[in-house]
C-alpha cells in the first residue's frame, strides 16, 4: 500500500489496495487451495471462474466452518510453533477432494477501484468480513483491500493530524 497523507475521506480502494492478487480457480480441490493459501502466507483469496471473473472467496472462515461441521465433537490440539494462522492446525490430507467452489463464500463483496475508504469500512463491518475484492467491469479481481489496509489509513490519518 502506498504511503499517503491524503485526508482519509478522500482515499479510495485504488489508493490502498494490494495489486498483487493471488486467485484460486473454482475447480481447484479444497486441499490444493489450502496448500496454496499456506504457501503464499495469506488467509483468503478470490475464487475465479474460467473467464477470470470473481465467483467467490475462500478464506480461513470457510475452511474452519467445514471442519467444525464435519467434526463437531473433535478437540483440536496443536503442538507446532510454526503455525501462521489458526486454521493451519487442520490436517490438509484430511480435507475433502471436492473443488473449492463447494466450500467458498459464493456472494463475495465486490467493489470498484473508486469506492471510498469509509464505504469500504462500512461494508466490512456490516458484512463481518476482513477483505473486499476490487474488480474491473468484467468482475475480474484487480486488487484486494483488507481490514489491515483500512486500519493503516486510519493510523496514517491520525499521524498526519499532529503534523
Amino acid at each position: 500500500m502506498p504511503a499517503t497523507l491524503q485526508p482519509l475521506v478522500t482515499l479510495t480502494a485504488n489508493d490502498v489496495m494490494s495489486r498483487d492478487v493471488f486467485e484460486v480457480a473454482q475447480k481447484v480441490p479444497l486441499r490444493e487451495a489450502v496448500r496454496l493459501l499456506m504457501k503464499h502466507h495469506i488467509s483468503g483469496a478470490p475464487v475465479v471462474g474460467p473467464d477470470g471473473a470473481c465467483v467467490g472467496v475462500i478464506s480461513t472462515t470457510d475452511i474452519l466452518r467445514w471442519v467444525n461441521q464435519s467434526n463437531p465433537h473433535k478437540d483440536v490440539e496443536c503442538h507446532s510453533h510454526e503455525i501462521l494462522f489458526d486454521w493451519q492446525i487442520v490436517e490438509v490430507e484430511g480435507l475433502p477432494y471436492e473443488d473449492v467452489e463447494h466450500f467458498m463464500t459464493a456472494d463475495p463483496v465486490l467493489i470498484g477501484p473508486d469506492t471510498p475508504i469509509p464505504e469500504i469500512a462500512r461494508l466490512m463491518v456490516d458484512g463481518h468480513i476482513h477483505r473486499v475484492i476490487v474488480v474491473d467491469p468484467e468482475r475480474r479481481p484487480i486488487g484486494i483491500v483488507s481490514s489491515t489496509d483500512v486500519l493503516a489509513c486510519v493510523a496514517r490519518a491520525d499521524n498526519s493530524l499532529g503534523e
